[in-house]
């Protein structure tokens, strides 16, 4: 694995370092630094940097995944990019259904999994969306597509309409889509898991 740990006197010479030794330019890799003091009396710093390739990083994603996934019984294929620092990681199961869960709730909850132990070994966020077998373009299109129906029915009778308990994400494609849809607005009420958009009319 393509990674690196090591001091130096400043933020911009640890960075430096880290992508010499790592072979690739700062925007090719993901990092933290710690302030470290030294010295009693006259004190001075030291910088800590752990570095990682956003490739490599993507392996190592992927080999967690997998050991995860091998755990529940499952064979695993992935397919992954990276677009402007964020990973896409496409996932196909014997069973795709198991991965997703009820309301995708299984796939949400790998993907908190990957990033809460990147964030406990690296202590950075990564930028990280998790997919099985475009499941999660597909419920956007669905949702997109359900959003405008209800939108133009709220428009036209002047009733506001709740649709079903949504996680932020799906909410989030909801609220998006209707922005600028002229008649409706859109707010989010209740509480995990029951949490859910509501459809409103106004006079615009």
């Amino acid at each position: 694995m393509n990674e690196v740990v090591l001091e130096a006197k400043t933020k911009e010479e640890a960075i430096k370092l880290a992508t010499e030794k790592l072979n690739a330019s700062e925007s090719e890799i993901v990092y933290h630094i710690e302030e470290e003091k030294t010295g009693r009396l006259f004190k001075s710093s030291v910088y800590k940097i752990k570095a990682i390739t956003l490739i490599d990083l993507v392996e190592k994603v992927k080999e967690y995944l997998k050991e995860v996934i091998t755990n529940l019984g499952l064979e695993v294929q992935f397919e992954s990019s990276i677009r402007e620092r964020k990973i896409y990681i496409t996932m196909y199961a014997d069973n795709n259904a198991i991965l997703i869960g009820k309301n995708g709730q299984t796939l949400k909850a790998l993907e908190t999994l990957v990033k809460q132990k990147i964030q406990n070994e690296y202590n950075f966020y990564m930028s990280l969306y998790l997919d099985v077998e475009n499941y999660k373009e597909k419920r956007i299109k669905n949702l997109e597509y359900l959003a405008k129906k209800v939108a133009r029915e709220v428009r036209s009778t002047k009733v506001e309409a709740s649709l079903e308990n949504m996680n932020s994400f799906e909410r989030r494609v909801v609220h998006n889509v209707l922005t600028d849809f002229k008649g409706v607005t859109t707010i989010s009420e209740g509480e995990e898991p029951n949490r859910h958009v509501i459809i409103k009319p106004t006079d615009k």
